[in-house]
């Protein structure tokens, strides 16, 4: 059983992952890989809005994906988006990635390969991993400008989506520490974290949801 506290704390760290950033017309999306194929309809989304003319998604397989997505997450997505209308010829794929910072250099180094002009990038990813992955885009890419986007659900609609409470849980702790931890170790920029925020996440950390912390040095 998960707590009312549990669920409490979860919906604050939900919150405040949030961007708030309203989407709009980019040079190209980038959709991170992971075990939600949401990303990929939310790209899907976007692109038939005429946010983007071109995607790439990126992404290996992870220890949640490699049995659900066992062709690697990228080329799950692809076809998920194919199957949602996209073009193929508007998607790129990028395999290798296996965590934010590779989806960002790989994803780089795709483009410049192809000498796509980029000036912004529609970032699109799981709803409470938008303030991670931003500030992660902004450290590896600062020269251009970052647009987060991500399925616009409530926590428990998500959380029934996705069909395991837990694993929703562990990984917004996992998001919130890395938020903590990785400025100072050089992997994103600074975010200001509430007290009240950080004090949701030492509640949920002290009580078990533990599985996606990484080592803090």
């Amino acid at each position: 059983m998960i707590s009312t506290q549990a669920w409490a704390d979860a919906q604050r760290l939900w919150d405040f992952q949030q961007m708030g950033h309203a989407p709009r017309p980019c040079s190209v999306a980038i959709g991170l890989g992971s075990h939600d194929l949401g990303v990929a309809d939310t790209t899907a989304d976007l692109y038939h809005r005429g946010m983007m003319p071109l995607i790439v998604f990126s992404g290996a397989t992870s220890r949640t994906t490699r049995h659900r997505m066992p062709r690697g997450e990228a080329e799950h997505y692809r076809e998920r988006a194919i199957d949602l209308g996209v073009p193929a010829d508007a998607i790129l794929v990028e395999p290798r990635a296996r965590n934010t910072g590779e989806n960002i250099r790989y994803s780089r180094a795709l483009l410049e390969k192809r000498q796509t002009s980029v000036s912004s990038v529609l970032l699109i990813c799981k709803p409470y991993e938008e303030r991670r992955a931003y500030a992660t885009a902004r450290k590896l890419w600062s020269d251009v400008e970052w647009v987060c986007a991500s399925s616009s659900m409530a926590l428990p609609d998500y959380v029934d989506s996705i069909g395991d409470p837990r694993l929703v849980i562990d990984m917004l702790v996992g998001a919130q520490q890395r938020l903590m931890v990785y400025p100072r170790l050089g992997f994103m920029i600074e975010q200001e974290v509430p007290d009240v925020v950080k004090s949701a996440y030492e509640r949920l950390r002290d009580n078990g949801f533990t599985s996606r912390l990484v080592p803090e040095t």
